[in-house]
C-alpha cells in the first residue's frame, strides 16, 4: 500500500522574505493524516492557520500568496510547495513569523535539505493522487499565454518561455520538458533560481515587492547580461526555474498529479486559474490510490 507522508521531527530555519524584506523564521512540523498542508502565522495574536487550497490564492503578483477571509496573508509559497511536491509530502504544518516564506537562495534546494534533515516518514492512511482524465486548458489571448493538463500515465512538466529580445535569453534555451520518470527534480530543477531585471526594481519596490531581493537570492539581469558573480547554474536556468515554480503552484492542490502539464509563457496567475478550472470540472479528474508500489507510475518512485 502507498501511504501518506509527513516529517518525523520539527525543523526550523531563518531567512528573509523576498518581497517584504522581513526577517522570517520558518518551522516545519509533522501533521496528522488527511490534514493536508497548512500555514500558521505565529507573529499574529491568534496564530491564524490557513490550509493550502487553490481558491485561497488571491495575490499572484510575482509569487503565489494565500489570503484568507480575514485578509491574513502567507506569501511566496511556490518554492516551498515545489519541495513538498518533490518528496510527496501530504501532511505538514508550516509556521511563519512573518507574512511570507524565506526566499533562501531563490531556489527550492534549501527546503529539500530541511525536509531531508527532518526525515520523511510514511503514515497510516492511503496516499491519494489526482489523475487527469480529460484535457483541460486555460488561455489568456490578451497576454498570449496558455496552460493545460492532459492525461498521461506519469508526471511531466513542459514550459515554453518567450522573454523577447534580451541577449541572455537564447532561443535554444527557451523550452524544457521534465518527465520525472527520466529526469531528477533534485539534480535538474531544484537549484534553478528566481530572476528579475534591474529596470523593474524601482517599480516593484514602489509597489511593496522585491524589498528583500539581492544577488544572493535571485538572478539579476541588466540590459545585456547576468550580474551575479559566477553567472548561471544551467545555461537554461530561467526555464528550469519556471518549471520549479509551476510544480509548486500545481502542488497547491494538495496532491501529486498523474498527468502532463504544459505551459506557454505561464505564470502564477494562470497556473492557479488552471487548478480552479480543474476543480470546477470534476469529470476531468479522479482520486486514485495504490496498494502496490509497482502499480505507481515510475515518475513517483521518489528521489533520484
Amino acid at each position: 500500500m502507498i501511504y501518506q507522508r509527513t516529517i518525523k521531527a520539527p525543523i526550523s530555519v531563518i531567512g528573509v522574505g523576498l518581497h517584504s524584506g522581513c526577517r522570517v523564521s520558518l518551522t516545519l512540523l509533522p501533521a496528522k493524516v488527511d490534514q493536508g498542508i497548512s500555514f500558521v502565522r505565529t507573529d499574529l495574536p491568534e496564530r491564524p492557520q490557513i490550509k493550502c487550497h487553490p481558491f485561497l490564492i488571491n495575490d499572484t503578483r510575482l509569487s503565489s500568496t494565500l489570503v484568507d477571509e480575514n485578509q491574513v496573508r502567507v506569501g511566496t509559497i511556490e518554492h516551498l510547495m515545489s519541495a513538498f511536491a518533490c518528496f510527496g509530502i501530504d501532511n505538514i504544518v508550516v509556521e511563519l513569523s512573518a507574512q511570507e516564506t524565506p526566499i533562501m537562495d531563490g531556489s527550492s534546494n534549501s527546503f529539500l535539505y530541511l525536509l531531508e534533515q527532518a526525515e520523511i516518514v510514511e503514515q497510516s492512511a492511503k496516499k491519494k493522487y489526482i489523475r487527469i482524465k480529460q484535457e483541460i486548458e486555460v488561455r489568456d489571448d490578451k497576454d498570449n499565454k496558455w496552460v493545460k493538463f492532459t492525461p498521461f500515465e506519469g508526471y511531466k512538466v513542459k514550459i515554453i518561455t518567450d522573454f523577447g529580445g534580451h541577449p541572455v535569453f537564447k532561443k535554444e534555451y527557451s523550452t524544457f520538458e521534465a518527465d520525472f520518470a527520466k529526469h531528477s527534480y533534485i539534480e535538474e530543477i531544484s537549484r534553478a533560481r528566481t530572476f528579475g531585471f534591474m529596470y523593474e526594481v524601482e517599480y516593484m519596490r514602489k509597489n511593496g515587492l522585491a524589498l528583500g531581493g539581492n544577488l544572493n537570492n535571485a538572478i539579476v539581469l541588466d540590459e545585456e547580461s547576468v550580474l551575479n558573480e559566477g553567472g548561471l547554474r544551467f545555461p537554461d536556468e530561467f526555464v528550469r526555474h519556471k518549471i520549479l515554480d509551476a510544480i509548486g503552484d500545481l502542488y497547491i492542490i494538495g496532491h501529486q498529479i498523474i498527468g502532463a502539464f504544459e505551459g506557454y509563457r505561464s505564470g502564477h496567475a494562470i497556473n492557479n486559474q488552471l487548478l480552479r478550472k480543474l476543480l470546477n470540472h470534476p469529470e476531468s479528474w479522479e482520486f486514485v490510490t495504490f496498494n502496490d508500489s509497482e502499480d505507481v507510475p515510475s515518475s513517483f518512485h521518489y528521489i533520484k
